[in-house]
């Protein structure tokens, strides 16, 4: 039965832990208008400004109608939709339909068939926001170290569980102990309540000694 609770217990605190990463991911693609709103910088072609490793947050509230020159962008490759890029808008090449063309900041030109033409339909949105370095933290989340990360949580989370039983076992022990021995807390009241037995037994004349001594003992 408390095996039974401790892996109910388990299986609660996962469930709890799911439904809690859902729901804040949920919010973020809402609160930025794109299905993965964070993308880690994974070459060299807009160094310095971006730098390998460096997570940028892309904001696809933002329309492509809206962007200017020099406004740093997320995209698919145009047409075949193999890569995401990100690079800065260097041109407009027309106003209807709108298309553009960027380039890496670190690239000597744009590329065409990468850089060029970028459409509504290429556009993810706009970078608003960069957190340098910490793309490192994915390199040590790769396989097959996640899987152990996951093992370590849900050890500790089981450990935590089984411990919470032991524990609730032991005070339960400890106070059946206390109601089969309730002399060994107060002798003084066991030995009083022994005289007043033996007083009821003994003569008037004795009944009043008694209550003297009783008090005396007060």
């Amino acid at each position: 039965m408390k095996k039974r609770s401790a892996t109910s217990g388990i299986v609660k605190d996962i469930i709890i832990i799911v439904i809690g990463i859902a729901i804040i991911w949920i919010g973020l693609r809402v609160a930025f208008g794109t299905e993965n709103p964070f993308y880690v910088v994974s070459s060299g072609s807009m160094v310095p400004n971006l730098n390998v490793f460096d997570v940028i947050v892309v904001n696809g509230n933002i329309s492509f109608d809206q962007l200017k020159i020099g406004d740093i962008i997320v995209f698919n490759r145009p047409v075949v939709h193999d890569k995401v890029i990100v690079h800065r808008v260097a041109e407009f090449l027309s106003k209807d339909p709108l298309t553009i063309r960027t380039k890496g900041d670190a690239n000597p030109g744009s590329i065409p068939g990468t850089d060029f033409p970028i459409t509504k339909e290429d556009y993810i949105g706009k970078v608003v926001y960069v957190i340098p370095q910490i793309g490192y933290i994915t390199r040590i989340l790769t396989p097959p170290i996640n899987y152990v990360i996951i093992a370590v949580i849900v050890g500790i989370m089981i450990v935590k569980q089984f411990g919470k039983s032991k524990t609730g076992t032991g005070t339960l022990s400890s106070g059946e102990g206390n109601d089969s021995h309730p002399s060994s807390e107060n002798p003084k009241i066991t030995s009083e309540v022994k005289n007043q037995k033996d007083n009821a037994y003994a003569n008037s004349t004795n009944i009043d000694d008694s209550k003297d001594q009783v008090e005396n003992k007060g």
